[in-house]
Parts: structure tokens; C-alpha cells; sequence
């Protein structure tokens, strides 16, 4: 079934459960209307501008120099920023093309609540994402030794229990992973299919490297283990003897949720790296906590940039970069101002997608522009909905921090106001996430900008309804956020068989730094490249 059949069995589903309503109340009231919202995310017209060549010349723009400059606000930018400040090089400027930093980190906020537009959580980082435990230090949030093995954590931005639960069966259970109703069967594969990952988990390569690590730089490059890329995780799975049919739907879960991408079209080694990478510890409290809050990710942002304000220029779209021997360049175009910028820097930063340097990097190396393009992106969609109380439940496990529905075209929602303690319950929004992984990604593509608000918003509610009765009419706003390249998909043979180690090198006067050098869209990762990408650029300044 593709999204459009979806949308009409969804709305027709949602039609008869309101006339079946009806008719047993005997009331003839008609459906509310939908509730207002507006249709977010990037431009595209904007964006495809740069696709199109449809650039200002470049022969009036001021000219200004400095140390570093930064392309791309996203957590890579963020974080190359902050690993210059803390070093003590002030002399830099990160130019965001959007309004606001933080890429798919970024946050709304309304009366009620502060909002994710995004990502929502951060699992506990383990002890190899260093950079990622001293940001947290710096941030305020880890106490203490940021490299000891189980540091403690802020309480607050533990994920408050419940945290997770699925509905299925006309039921919530408690966890994402089935559990109720299983055979013998199913349950002993589930059991072995923990038992392999806790393995894999455990597992040294025969350089005695972890064999699935995070940042995935460090992980082992025993051949043995990296042929597992050579294949998809849903084939992988079946060769193991791993065929039952819940299995199947939770590790296709999984994907689609960290990756974008259906289990058959994911990775064997990526899809292994999700179960078996983390290890993160932290003093009081399970290993398998979130960090969060209502924003998601946003507080990240919203911290950074009070460190940084100075030194970000949003609005600020990158037509052209160039590197020489001695300077890097960047031409930039102020679209709040209608006026280029010219930027003259001893190193540069791209911290951007990979799939936009062929457009602006004219002279790129071959090699780096065929390896940019080759980056495959998973279209998303993320809709708040602000309610006016709290949604009718069904019969199973309360209302938690995440909540995934079984066989569903979403990755189902999060509680924005989960971590908020009180002692009644009122308004909320809730986050909900949906992939088109069951299209191509141009197709979804094209579907995610051919659709409206309006058919979107009859598609989201008429699938929240069926564990919420009478959601659309406590739904007070829904707005809808679009991300046609929202991440890199690990797709087989891309993560150490393709062209990704291309994009990992530097190119003399510009770095490169952004997840989608790791083939993987994790926070960590983005983490990483930023901070590698600013200890190169401060090499070569005498940092």
C-alpha cells in the first residue's frame, strides 16, 4: 500500500468511525473541521535555486576575513563551533540558511509547551563519544568526570517512566519491542535475536577493536565484520534464521526510526551497529535511558546558541566556496538583506549536506563531487499537534514518553510535556514522526512536496484515532514540518564499501564535517565530525 492508498483507506476508516459513532449516539453533529496549522520546514524554491543556477553574480559583495568560517548550523556546525570557542579562537563566523540553528535538532514552542521539530532524545553516550560527554559537562547537564564510566546525569533530562510502549492489538503494551500475544516460537526467537546483539555488543575485531562503535570511526576493520555491508539487515536476519513476522516488524522499526530506511534496505552492519553500539552508563539510572526534554534535542540548540550568538549569521545562504593555497573563500547571500557577502578565511568549514557541495564547490575534487552525490536522503515528516487536554486512552500500559503503533505507516509520537511534573493533567502537544520509506527517495520526495497540509492532517489524525477516540476534536493546531533530505540512508555497501571515506578527508584550505560522512544520521556522529573537522582547521592555524 503507498501513501496515497493510505490517505484514502486511512480517511475513509476515519469517516465510517465517525458515522459508526453517530449512530450509536443518535447525534447527527457533524465532523469538526480540521484544526488550523501551517506547512514548515525549508524552502524549496529557495533551496533548488542553487540546483538550478539561479545565483546573484558575485561582483558586488563586501568582503570580510576571518580565521574560520563555519557553513551550516546543524549539530556538526554547532559543535565545530563549540570545540573552536573552547579552545579560545574567537575569530569566526557560522552561516546557517535557514532562520534559526540546529538543523534537524531545531524546536517550536506555544503556551503550553516547548516542542521537537525533530530529533527528540539522546541515548546515554558511551565512554568513545567523548566530545559528546564534555559538551554535556559544559552544557551543565553531565556532573562530574565526563570520561568516567558511569557519570551522573542531571535528573531532569532523565526520560521520566514511563518511557515507551506500543500499541497492538487494540492494546498498549508496555516496550517497543511485541511482547503480548506471542507463540513459543516467536518468543524464543526474540530471546536469541537479544542474546546475538548483546554478543555482537561484546565483540572485539581481531585488531582488537570494538566491532560496532560510536562514533563508527572507531570501530573495527576486521573484514569479517565488514562484509556484513555487503548485504541488507532483513536478508542478514533470514539467513540467521531469524523469520518471525514480530521480529521482522521491530528491527524494520528500528531502521526506518535511526535510519530512514526499511530493513531491506538498510545495511546488515548498520542495521547491527543500532542494537550493538550503545553502551553508555550513567550513577542512578538505567543504561537504556533517554535524555530529553519537551524540546527534544532543542535544548542543545538553544544552549549553544546563547554561547554563540555572536557569531551566527542566519538567513545566510552559501552559493560558492573555493579553497587557494592560502585563503578559502565563501560567497554568501543574505536573502533578509538582498545582498552578497563575501567571506576570505585561512580554513573553512562545510558543515552542510554533502549532496549540496557539487553546487557550490565548482572546482571540487572529482572524486569528492561523485562521492557527494552518491549520498542517498530519506524524505521525513514531523506534525505537532497541540491538544486541549490530554487524548482518550485505550486499555493497556498509561500514556509515556514514546508511543509507536504496530503496523503503521508512522514511527508513531512523543509527549512534549512527559518530563513536566504535575499534579493534574492539562494541554499538550504531541510530536509525531513519519517516514516515506516505503517509496523511493525522490518519489517520496516529490509526494512530500505534492501534498498539502489539509491531506496530511486528515492522514495523521484518522492514525491517531484508532488508539485516541475523539482526538481531532481536542486537536486545537497541527502544524506539519517537511524534510525532503533529512538523512543519509545506510543503504548496503555504502558504510565501508562505497564512496564515504572520500567524503572524510580534508581538501586543503576546507574541512568537511556532517553525519553524512558516517552514512548515519546520529547526533554523535555529527558531534564527531564537527569537532574533528575544527581540531584539523586549528591545526593548520597554530592552535
Amino acid at each position: 500500500m503507498d501513501r496515497r492508498e493510505f490517505l484514502l483507506s486511512a480517511g475513509a476508516a476515519g469517516a465510517m468511525g465517525a458515522m459508526g459513532a453517530m449512530s450509536l449516539t443518535g447525534c447527527d453533529r457533524a465532523r469538526p473541521p480540521l484544526p488550523p496549522g501551517e506547512l514548515l520546514g525549508a524552502s524549496p524554491g529557495f533551496g533548488h535555486r542553487l540546483r538550478d543556477g539561479d545565483i546573484p553574480p558575485a561582483a558586488s559583495a563586501q568582503t570580510q576575513r576571518h580565521a574560520v568560517v563555519i557553513i551550516g548550523g546543524g549539530i556538526a556546525g554547532l559543535s565545530a563551533a563549540w570545540r573552536l570557542k573552547k579552545a579560545g579562537v574567537d575569530d569566526f563566523v557560522l552561516c546557517e540558511l535557514e532562520s534559526s540553528v540546529g538543523g534537524n535538532s531545531r524546536w517550536g514552542e506555544n503556551a503550553v509547551t516547548a516542542y521537537p521539530l525533530a530529533a527528540h532524545y539522546l541515548p546515554l553516550p558511551t565512554r568513545e563519544a567523548r566530545y559528546v560527554r564534555e559538551l554535556l559537562a559544559d552544557l551543565g547537564v553531565l556532573h562530574g568526570d565526563p570520561h568516567a564510566q558511569t557519570p551522573r546525569y542531571d535528573e531532569q533530562y532523565l526520560c521520566h517512566a514511563p518511557q515507551e510502549r506500543l500499541f497492538r492489538n487494540g492494546m498498549w503494551q508496555e516496550s517497543i519491542m511485541p511482547q503480548a500475544g506471542l507463540t513459543p516460537a516467536e518468543r524464543a526467537q526474540l530471546q536469541r535475536f537479544s542474546e546475538t546483539m548483546a554478543e555482537y555488543k561484546g565483540l572485539r575485531g581481531r585488531d582488537g577493536r570494538k566491532a560496532f562503535a560510536l562514533p563508527l570511526d572507531l570501530s573495527s576493520r576486521d573484514p569479517a565484520l565488514l562484509a556484513l555491508d555487503r548485504t541488507s539487515m532483513r536478508d542478514w536476519m533470514m539467513k540467521q534464521g531469524f523469520d518471525s513476522q514480530p521480529l521482522h516488524w521491530y528491527v524494520n522499526y528500528a531502521c526506518r526510526d535511526d535510519y530512514g530506511t526499511t530493513s531491506a534496505d538498510t545495511s546488515a552492519w548498520a542495521g547491527i551497529h543500532y542494537f550493538a553500539c550503545r553502551d553508555g552508563e550513567a550513577l542512578d539510572a538505567a543504561s537504556d535511558i533517554m535524555l530529553t526534554a519537551p524540546e527534544g534535542n532543542g535544548w542543545i540548540v538553544r544552549r549553544l546558541e546563547q554561547q554563540l550568538q555572536r557569531h551566527l549569521l542566519t538567513d545566510a545562504m552559501c552559493l560558492r566556496i573555493g579553497s587557494g593555497k592560502r585563503r578559502a573563500t565563501a560567497e554568501v547571500f543574505l536573502r533578509n538583506e538582498n545582498r552578497m557577502l563575501r567571506f576570505d578565511a585561512a580554513q573553512l568549514i562545510w558543515a552542510a549536506p554533502a549532496f549540496l557541495l557539487p553546487y557550490v564547490w565548482q572546482d571540487a575534487p572529482p572524486a569528492l563531487a561523485d562521492a557527494a552525490r552518491s549520498v542517498s536522503y530519506a524524505p521525513w515528516l514531523v506534525a505537532n499537534l497541540a491538544l486541549d487536554r490530554l487524548p482518550q486512552e485505550r486499555l493497556g500500559a498509561p500514556l509515556s514518553w514514546e508511543n509507536v503503533l504496530y503496523d503503521s505507516h508512522g514511527l508513531g509520537y512523543v509527549c512534549a510535556t512527559h518530563q513536566k511534573i504535575r499534579t493534574r493533567p492539562g494541554p499538550t502537544v504531541l510530536t509525531y514522526y513519519h517516514v516515506l520509506s516505503d517509496l523511493a527517495p525522490q518519489m517520496g520526495r516529490a509526494e512530500l512536496l505534492a501534498a498539502t497540509r489539509e491531506s496530511w492532517a486528515e492522514t495523521i489524525l484518522a492514525e491517531l484515532e484508532r488508539p485516541h477516540p475523539g482526538l481531532r476534536e481536542i486537536t486545537t493546531r497541527l502544524d506539519v514540518c517537511r524534510y525532503g533530505h533529512a538523512m543519509a540512508r545506510p543503504t548496503p555497501g555504502t558504510m565501508w564499501h562505497g564512496q564515504r571515506q572520500t567524503l572524510t578527508r580534508p581538501y586543503g584550505r576546507i574541512q568537511l564535517a556532517h553525519a553524512d560522512q558516517s552514512g548515519l544520521s546520529l547526533f554523535e556522529e555529527a558531534n564527531y565530525r564537527g569537532v574533528i573537522a575544527a581540531e584539523r582547521a586549528m591545526r593548520t592555524l597554530g592552535v
